[in-house]
């Protein structure tokens, strides 16, 4: 395995990983409470039985990858 297949497949996993982590977050949140977590590290959005988890960390390591992908070729 080449240098940027390599990097691409660690990225790949780790955002694949943080993101199973986020789909299992608002089946968290409804018995632990998550409020005391800061915003810039975990947003977590309740409406009645609606739940959206998201982290601003995780968006931006997305975005700075796809720039460096887009840039890179």
């Amino acid at each position: 395995m080449e240098f940027n297949t390599r990097f691409s497949f660690i990225i790949g996993a780790f955002l694949i990983l943080l993101g199973g982590l986020f789909i299992l977050a608002p089946i968290i949140t409804r018995y632990i409470g998550l409020e005391d977590i800061p915003s810039w590290l975990l947003y977590v959005y309740k409406r009645e039985s609606f739940y959206f988890v998201t982290s601003p960390i995780l968006i931006l390591v997305f975005l700075a990858v796809l720039l460096w992908r887009l840039l890179i070729q």
